[in-house]
C-alpha cells in the first residue's frame, strides 16, 4: 500500500482508486509467485481488519478520554498511569 500510495497512480485525495486490490494482488504476485492470495476476499479482508486496527490505536492516544495513556516522546515508548 506505502508502494501505491508513493507511486501516486492510485491515490486520489488520501483514499486509493478502485483498482488499487488488484494492483496489490499483482505485486503479490511478483514477489510471492506460488502464493494464491487475491484481491477478494483475502487483501480486502486485511485491509478491513488493518483499518479497524488502527482506528483503535488512533482513539487510545489522542481521544479526549484516554485515561491518561499516551506516548513519551523521550522514552519512545507507551506510557499510561498506574492504576494501583
Amino acid at each position: 500500500m506505502v508502494d501505491l500510495y508513493n507511486v501516486g497512480t492510485y491515490n486520489v485525495d488520501m483514499r486509493f482508486k478502485v483498482d488499487y486490490l488488484n494492483e496489490m494482488e499483482r505485486m503479490l504476485e511478483k514477489v510471492l509467485p506460488n502464493v494464491t492470495l487475491k484481491a477478494k476476499p483475502n487483501l480486502e479482508s486485511r485491509i478491513r481488519t488493518l483499518k479497524r486496527d488502527w482506528e483503535i490505536v488512533y482513539n487510545m492516544f489522542s481521544g479526549k478520554d484516554n485515561s491518561e495513556f499516551g506516548w513519551d516522546k523521550h522514552k519512545q515508548m507507551v506510557v499510561a498511569k498506574d492504576v494501583s
